[in-house]
């Protein structure tokens, strides 16, 4: 199999050495910065508290427990196998399997999950826009001194409601990833993502505090068992655990194009569901007894980021420092994922047209500005997201599966998955893999058109 695998991604001894992480903890630390986002914080807490307190947490465990064990890995493997982003690995894999123009079909295919990612970085970065406007209320002491957090946060989030904001973030994003893997996307990772646990740890200990919280520990973790018997609970822990793992055939293979072929893709694949799974279970932790201390609604989305909890800040005893810490937390989460998705066309320009690091993020950034200044109203940047990740993101998760499941010769993606193991994985390995992952994915797919989203 090595040598379909240097056959598939054309590498020589003369090629340029590619950019990559230093080490298998610089790589996990990065797959869990792009995993933890939005939807563990806004969206996790939501559901649980919907979906039946702690009976929600069983299918999503077995959820989170499959999909790392076969979306995760196999993006992580076919990115490393390839040396390569969604478009030059479906490329490739079709190129092995020899077919008349299997390589340009490939490459056209390969296009679905790096656009998708894409937009929606351009989304996020509007997102990202709004979390540094709030992050620096916090810091001058603005934002516990709003008489109408709604009225507040419908100010910004309008047409050309946010530019400026907007515009530094995607500075402060593009100025990292300019220095490339090693020296830009690691970095950043190494600090934001350890940092997001500190500060949320820190958050937890406070929120124990609060006069009510038990109340908002007994909603949350005493378990419905009722909910277990409806379907949606069920469809909802799939689509949950589906899109906090980021699985979409473009960050996580992107992350792996990147890595060492002496790491173990298995263990580290079940290192990032683990920690992601922390990362939800935390904020969960913090949001519920906060938001059932003090009587509000515990809405997910961006209602609950940007007008419950800081009308909850402003209720709270140095809620002021609360404020700071808590917007800063959040902004390391979603700029550790925004870097992940705005690298997939960032690596797809270099790699297909050759240009230079500096180049191609100029053209990715020129873009994002370009399109994301037109969608910073609420609503447009809500409707952008929702058609992206219900028609998008589940599909460049499903193509990718069969390009490395199916497309690759036989046996190819077991030889690559246990590159850097002690042990060969067992039988399992095909039938969790080719069966199960593809027809979740697929599964997800029909059932986000059917219920209009569900992660």
């Amino acid at each position: 199999m090595a040598s379909a695998a240097s056959e598939g991604n054309g590498s020589s001894g003369k090629a340029k050495a590619r950019d990559g992480f230093s080490s298998r903890a610089a790589f996990i630390i990065a797959c869990i910065g792009s995993a933890v986002g939005m939807g563990n914080i806004w969206l996790f807490p939501y559901r649980v508290a919907e979906f039946g307190g702690a009976a929600f947490l069983i299918p999503y465990f077995i959820f989170v427990a499959l999909l790392g064990f076969s979306g995760v890995l196999g993006e992580m493997a076919f990115g490393r196998a390839m040396e390569s982003g969604p478009v030059g690995a479906f490329a490739k894999a079709c190129k092995m399997r020899k077919t008349r123009n299997g390589e340009r079909i490939g490459r056209a295919i390969g296009f679905v999950p790096m656009l998708g990612s894409l937009a929606l970085a351009i989304g996020y970065s509007v997102v990202v826009g709004w979390f540094l406007k709030y992050l620096a209320s916090a810091v001058t002491g603005e934002l516990t001194q709003v008489a109408d957090t709604g009225a507040y946060f419908g100010a910004m989030a309008v047409d050309f409601g946010s530019i400026g904001w907007h515009f530094v973030g995607l500075t402060l994003t593009f100025a990292v990833m300019v220095l490339g893997v090693s020296r830009g996307i690691e970095r950043l990772n190494k600090v934001m993502t350890p940092l997001f646990f500190v500060l949320f740890v820190v958050l937890l200990v406070r929120v124990a505090t609060l006069p009510g919280a038990g109340a908002g520990y007994e909603y949350l973790f005493v378990p419905r068992w009722e909910a277990l018997a409806n379907p949606t609970t069920w469809i909802f822990a799939l689509g949950q655990a589906f899109f906090s793992l980021s699985l979409a055939g473009s960050g996580t293979l992107v992350y792996g194009s990147y890595l060492k072929k002496d790491v173990d893709v298995v263990s580290s694949a079940r290192t990032v569901a683990v920690f992601d799974t922390l990362a939800a279970l935390l904020a969960a932790m913090v949001i519920i007894p906060a938001v059932f201390s003090f009587g509000f609604d515990a809405a997910s989305g961006p209602p609950l980021m940007f007008i419950t909890l800081p009308a909850v800040f402003q209720q709270m005893p140095f809620g002021s420092v609360i404020a700071v810490v808590f917007f800063f937390a959040v902004l390391c989460a979603a700029v550790t994922s925004l870097v992940n998705l705005f690298e997939t066309p960032i690596e797809a320009l270099q790699h297909e047209l050759k240009l230079s690091r500096g180049a191609a993020v100029g053209v990715v950034a020129a873009v994002a500005a370009l399109v994301g200044v037109f969608i910073e109203s609420g609503s447009s940047v809500g409707a952008w997201m929702d058609v992206i990740s219900i028609f998008v993101i589940p599909l460049g998760a499903l193509l990718a599966a069969i390009m490395f499941f199916w497309v690759c010769p036989k046996g190819f993606a077991r030889s690559q998955v246990e590159l850097g193991r002690g042990k060969p994985l067992g039988r399992w390995f095909e039938v969790l893999t080719k069966y199960v992952f593809v027809g979740i994915t697929a599964l997800v797919y029909v059932l986000g058109i059917f219920f209009g989203g569900i992660g």
